[in-house]
């Protein structure tokens, strides 16, 4: 039988979601906990993977078992064993084929920027001073869902087998005192988000033209983007999946 988790977590004590020897990750402390309570070992399938330090408002994951869970009951202990800063908000049993990762549809990510210093957002948004051009900002946005080959975004040496995504939405928007950069697509590469907002950002100083940004996506050369944002500012914050066949 095949369960799906639905959670949350701040990514400030991780590096990043996926398990890996001498690293503390998301998905090890799921896994022990649920192999504790099933008193077996047990893996889970993410959703997607998120970089060390990154953050997820939700994000999906699948496990299988031979039991028959009380859904509720689990939904208790797993929350009472976890670190407190994961959370399982949901846990329903689904089709035996259907996946969380090869399944999504569409990803969405917020960057958020803070420009006036506050320590309550300490490891939750990237804080930048220097004044920024959030219209020219937003104009080099939608020059992104031109384009499917975003080689130039993506962490080198990453072993993928395309480097073509499907960008459905990208906008920058005031929410209180943060500068937000949304977006959204069928899939993303390693590292892409935090070299967009990075080469936005640079836009946005003047540093380089919204017309360049043609050149950058076509040069497919990591070099001639921006650097990348600090992690701290990303959250994943929603999958989205056709509609899912509870079993």
């Amino acid at each position: 039988m095949r369960y799906f988790l639905e959670l949350a977590y701040l990514g400030t004590a991780y590096h990043g979601w996926q398990k890996q020897p001498d690293a503390v990750s998301v998905q090890e402390k799921i896994e022990q906990v649920l192999s504790r309570l099933l008193q077996k070992k047990i893996e889970i399938v993410g959703a997607g993977r998120t970089d060390a330090g990154v953050h997820a408002k939700q994000l999906f994951a699948h496990f299988d078992t031979e039991e028959f869970l009380d859904e509720e009951e689990m939904l208790y202990k797993m929350n009472s064993m976890l670190p407190k800063d994961i959370a399982i908000s949901r846990i329903l049993r689904v089709k035996n084929n259907t996946h969380a990762r090869f399944d999504a549809l569409s990803r969405s990510y917020e960057y958020c920027i803070v420009q006036e210093k506050d320590p309550f957002l300490i490891n939750k948004a990237y804080y930048l001073k220097q004044h920024l051009n959030v219209d020219k900002m937003n104009e080099a946005a939608q020059i992104l869902k031109n384009y499917r080959n975003f080689k130039c975004f993506s962490k080198s040496r990453t072993d993928v087998k395309t480097y073509n995504c499907i960008i459905e939405s990208a906008e920058w928007k005031r929410k209180g005192e943060l500068l937000v950069f949304h977006i959204t697509a069928d899939r993303f590469l390693r590292n892409m988000v935090r070299a967009i907002v990075g080469t936005l950002l640079q836009i946005g100083q003047g540093k380089n033209s919204v017309e360049n940004l043609h050149d950058i996506i076509k040069s497919e050369d990591r070099g001639m983007a921006g650097a990348s944002v600090p992690a701290h500012g990303l959250f994943l914050t929603q999958i989205k999946y056709p509609k899912i066949e509870v079993d």
